[in-house]
């Protein structure tokens, strides 16, 4: 009797991110109107399967319904971290960014991530849509005490001078401005936070959103572009110097900040681009909270994650 035919498993398909193949829909027929617009939350999605809506919904619910209480008497660290864009770099960025500020904060369960995907499967998260981070932000109001809870927002994406560019694949696209962004977290009540957002032109949201209670730290200046945002790296050069080394170790936020800058000054010397500029500002009132968080950093550093953004260098 003939031995049987052994047949190879069908390999399995290679995952394939979304691409931005299409033309970004007219959100403005001027630089005036895209900034109206943005200053609205503007968001466009296109080609979603009611299927793909029904299962969006669910998974932003079940992200919500995550989020803990706050413990009275005790300053809770609420963390949003945020990917704008499908490109994978800013949903591997977003997910590391999560984990850290939540270990750093002991925030676990209190933190909300929105991301696409991380480069090796559809995402299981929630987008990091307009709406989603408006529904985010509002659910944190609503379990914090604002009077001594702190919201955590990391937001990382491509940017343009109007604000932070929302666009996941050829079906979402959109802008948050910082006008949109300030008035949100005015809305909500929300005046103790952290805020550090990761992309080109990122400093014009200092300004808007400082008060006395609140931290801005952002990856350029109003008029100077970022780096590391190919989308095929594992993080950009601020995400990389602030979250994956700066805030990994037992240092106050300042320290981590001040070695951030300097790693990207040194990264950007290294490779003969225009420097970033990053920016900063801190309230007159924000040491209240921030030195109690500063203290529940954990003793012990954790080791940083990916390719160094630094790499990219290496492969010009």
């Amino acid at each position: 009797m003939l031995a049987p035919l052994c047949h190879a498993a069908p390999a399995l398909a290679q995952y394939e991110p979304p691409r931005h193949t299409q033309p970004t829909p007219p959100l403005g027929r001027t630089d005036e109107d895209m900034v109206v617009q943005a200053n609205n939350g503007i968001a466009v999605e296109r080609g979603r399967t009611p299927q793909n809506e029904l299962a969006e919904h669910r998974r932003l619910d079940r992200a919500l319904a995550k989020v803990a209480p706050q413990r009275k008497g005790v300053v809770d660290a609420y963390v949003v971290s945020v990917g704008l864009d499908s490109d994978a770099v800013f949903g591997r960025e977003a997910r590391e960014a999560g984990r850290v500020l939540a270990r750093r904060y002991g925030a676990e369960a209190r933190t909300i991530v929105l991301a696409g995907t991380d480069g090796r499967a559809a995402s299981d998260l929630p987008r990091g849509s307009p709406g989603n981070i408006a529904t985010a932000l509002a659910r944190v109001a609503e379990m914090m005490d604002p009077r001594e809870d702190v919201l955590i927002l990391y937001a990382t994406s491509h940017g343009a001078p109007l604000g932070i560019i929302y666009n996941d694949g050829d079906q979402g696209f959109g802008a948050i401005s910082p006008v949109r962004l300030a008035e949100m977290l005015e809305t909500l009540g929300i005046k103790r936070r952290l805020v550090m957002i990761s992309a080109c032109y990122s400093g014009v949201f200092v300004d808007p959103l400082i008060n006395d209670d609140s931290v801005i730290i952002t990856a350029a200046s109003s008029d100077r572009t970022s780096f590391g945002c190919q989308a095929d790296s594992d993080w950009t050069f601020f995400g990389d110097a602030l979250i994956n080394h700066g805030l990994r170790k037992a240092q106050s936020l300042a320290a981590a900040e001040s070695e951030a800058t300097a790693l990207i000054a040194a990264w950007e010397t290294r490779g003969n681009l225009v420097p970033s500029q990053p920016r900063s500002a801190i309230g007159s009132r924000a040491a209240r909270w921030l030195d109690v968080l500063d203290k529940r950093v954990p003793p012990v550093a954790t080791q940083p994650v990916g390719r160094p953004a630094v790499s990219l260098l290496d492969a010009r």
